[in-house]
């Protein structure tokens, strides 16, 4: 398969297969058509390479795909679509929302990427709290 092909979608069973990290990441999410730039915000970002969870100001309809952008370590910008699983309303401070997505077409280089720095989190986590 090229290295630019999207990879099939996880099943909701490999999607807990990736690991999972929360850290706080500039963050942008747009309905997929909006052409405008969008502002990065940073937000406390529960991420794998299935998807992330983020609680938010907006609320998004189920099944819709966004456009989705990050602004990784070391200045990357990562930009990616997702699509709403769920939209959970939190109840204090109104209007707020915690918002769960996967990940879709995204290919397989970028889905790698995406890991190795959820990885590199890790690493940065455990020396931090971990280390002597």
């Amino acid at each position: 398969m090229p290295p630019d092909t999207p990879s099939p979608q996880p099943s909701p069973e490999d999607r807990r297969q990736f690991y999972r990290i929360t850290v706080p990441l500039p963050i942008c999410l747009q309905t997929e058509n909006d052409e405008t730039e969008g502002t990065l915000i940073e937000r406390s970002v529960n991420i794998s390479g299935g998807g992330i969870g983020v609680t938010l100001n907006e609320a998004f309809e189920v099944n819709e795909i966004l456009s989705c952008t990050l602004l990784l370590p070391d200045q990357v910008l990562f930009k990616a679509y997702l699509e709403v699983l769920r939209v959970d309303v939190i109840a204090y401070p109104v209007n707020t929302y915690r918002l769960h997505g996967r990940f879709v077409r995204m290919a397989n280089q970028d889905r790698e990427l995406l890991i190795r720095h959820i990885l590199k989190f890790q690493r940065e986590h455990l020396n931090k709290h971990y280390s002597a």
